[in-house]
């Protein structure tokens, strides 16, 4: 089963691409430096054999030029843009299925060998060839050099703590393997949050101390203000942050503008790889404008017309109002599905550094009062005018591992029974206001921490504040910075956090379970056990909880079974841990997703998916084909 899974995406790599016109079109906005001999002409720009994109229902065929603006509420949102281009080597279509991209075709042999061939001709953004030594330099002169990476490797390429053997047999192939198999390298290639197995090293070379002379380096590392060559190397090589408009980039896009701004400017790739059938190199759009502006006030912002696409910072509870100035700002409102478990979570931080506050959250029977606490249907009724779902945060009914159970256990409004709950727990005593004692005497009151970056949590956690004051819980909402929010989460110092809920609410039994496992420090529920995962037991906490130490064991096991049936009782094992165990607070779920477009702006699909991973909010839709229309 395995193997035939595989299959499917070994068929979709070897599919033919199509013929593209024998004679490319040169790109209109390029034509003067083509002219001038600032660059080649586009036969000499795109790869040998470029990805075509081929367009389907009411998607077609555009013209090139013009400029698409969207609003950002932090200027660390121009890291986006690799979102929003979504190009990896391999890359997830809109039906899930794994597809070449960088990668002209792809190999994969028992989940332990993996063969990518790159695409002939393939250039970076300055020019210089895309080949097996940016892979080599990455693997060789980075992940495993000490002074770069004190850590080694990412873990992301260990499997059980064994590196992956890697060869770069020519210019155009690069290999993984392991002995034992990696089930999660492809879907970690594809996946939203770019995973770059290579760098640009003809341009990196000249900080590396390998490559570079060292008076030189020191003087350049003294002038940017760094301890060494290699704090200097870490600042200037980082792709995902899109702070450094001198690294060139394979993306459709090229980051112009430097730190600090509130007004970011990328413009065409020269060198982008993918074309239309037609022979017009993409993308289609010259420019993106990523305008920063405070989150409260996007919303207006988009339904003034500032916007030509506007996905981020909108929310469910926005649509009326962009619904109502459509017309006179001259854009149309979609609604696209959500795929996330939860829209709304609740995080206890199992990893809190209060000892009395700890004691209490790591208690399932605590958790599952706090639960019985929350009116959904409230929440339900009014913020998403009842067409939402209320329900833990688990997998959705889409998924073919769906159950019921996982959605509604522990779920319906009981206060007679989140009250003996929590009498039971002994949180009988209450001080002259009402409000329990904690067993140290203090009241019970909790802050609940949130970014802050749309409205409606707030909404939300205003409403369970005055179902859990029933219960004699004093509960405050904080608003603050993302970054903010996730130190204090991260050191301890957060008792409770609001996040959406499970990245993938559609998993099948081929999908990794790594979710539900404390694997990742960005896990807000127990942060420092996914740290301590993450850095290999370097940093963090071990797991001191006996589920929470079988969800690994079923993490590692799903990876070393060889069939679909062992993995699908895995999951449904994993699952039911968590529907028992309550880690998170799912509130509501079914959610849709405002998205703004200019009616100018074609080849938006009218319907989607709008999911973080897999789908990288919109880019699975390839928004280098989305056009203005004259």
């Amino acid at each position: 089963m395995i193997r035939s899974l595989f299959a499917a995406a070994l068929l979709a790599a070897a599919l033919p691409l199509g013929n593209v016109q024998a004679a490319y079109k040169e790109t209109l906005s390029l034509a003067a430096d083509v002219a001038a001999g600032k660059l080649p002409k586009i036969e000499h720009r795109l790869p040998e054999n470029p990805l075509v994109v081929k367009f389907s229902g009411a998607n077609k065929a555009g013209q090139q030029g013009g400029e698409m603006r969207t609003l950002i509420g932090r200027a660390r949102e121009v890291r986006l843009l690799n979102t929003i281009s979504y190009n990896r080597l391999v890359v997830y279509n809109e039906k899930y299925e794994f597809v070449p991209d960088l990668a002209e075709s792809f190999e994969v042999e028992d989940e332990r060998i993996f063969t990518f061939r790159l695409r002939k001709g393939h250039k970076w953004s300055d020019g210089a060839p895309f080949t097996a030594e940016d892979f080599r330099y990455f693997w060789e002169d980075l992940a495993n050099n000490p002074e770069i990476s004190p850590s080694g490797p990412p873990v992301d390429l260990l499997v059980n703590g064994e590196k992956p053997v890697v060869e770069f047999p020519d210019a155009q192939t690069v290999r993984y393997s392991w002995k034992q198999r990696n089930p999660k390298f492809l879907p970690r290639i594809a996946g939203t949050s770019a995973f770059y197995l290579y760098r640009p090293s003809h341009y990196l070379k000249q900080f590396h101390a390998k490559y570079a002379d060292p008076s030189n380096l020191a003087r350049l590392a003294a002038a940017e203000k760094r301890a060494n060559w290699a704090a200097l190397h870490n600042k200037i090589d980082n792709m995902v942050e899109n702070d450094n408009p001198d690294l060139p980039t394979l993306d459709a896009w090229m980051m112009q503008t430097r730190p600090p701004a509130i007004r970011f400017v990328a413009v065409r790739n020269p060198y982008y790889h993918r074309v239309d059938a037609n022979g017009v190199q993409l993308p289609y759009i010259d420019r993106v404008v990523m305008a920063q502006a405070d989150p409260k006030l996007i919303p207006a912002k988009a339904g003034a017309g500032e916007a030509d696409i506007q996905f981020r910072t909108i929310a469910f509870s926005n649509f009326t109002f962009l619904k109502e100035n459509e017309k006179r700002a001259g854009y149309k409102t979609l609604l696209w599905k959500t795929a996330k478990g939860s829209h709304f979570t609740l995080y206890p931080n199992l990893n809190a550094n209060d000892k009395v506050w700890r004691g209490l959250l790591r208690d399932t029977n605590f958790r599952r009062a706090l639960s019985h606490g929350i009116d959904r249907e409230a929440v339900n009724q009014s913020l998403f005018y009842g067409l939402a779902q209320e329900a833990n945060n688990t997998i959705l009914p889409e998924s073919p591992l769906f159950r019921p159970a996982y959605q509604s256990r522990d779920t319906e409004y009981d206060l007679a029974k989140a009250n003996a709950l929590l009498d039971d727990l002994g949180l009988t005593k209450r001080g002259s206001d009402g409000i329990r004692l904690l067993p140290d005497g203090r009241p019970m009151e909790i802050i609940i921490e949130t970014a802050g970056e749309v409205s409606e949590q707030i909404d939300v956690l205003e409403l369970i504040a005055e179902s859990w004051a029933k219960l004699g819980i004093k509960m405050f909402p904080k608003p603050s910075q993302r970054d903010v929010l996730r130190n204090r989460i991260f050191a301890g110092e957060a008792l409770m956090s609001v996040w959406s809920g499970l990245e993938n609410g559609v998993p099948n039994a081929a999908t990794s379970p790594w979710e539900l496992a404390p694997t990742s420090q960005f896990q807000l529920q127990w942060p420092k056990w996914g740290q301590y995962f993450e850095t290999k037991n370097k940093s963090g906490e071990a797991p001191d909880m006996p589920e929470a130490r079988e969800l690994l064991q079923l993490n590692e096991q799903w990876n070393d079974a060889g069939d679909l049936g062992t993995r699908e009782r895995i999951w449904h094992r994993m699952l039911t841990i968590h529907m028992e165990q309550m880690y998170t607070l799912g509130v509501i779920t079914g959610v849709f997703q405002p998205i703004v477009i200019n009616r100018r702006l074609t080849n938006v699909p009218a319907e989607g998916i709008y999911n973080w991973d897999p789908g990288a909010l919109i880019g699975m839709y390839r928004p280098e084909t989305f056009w203005l229309k004259p």
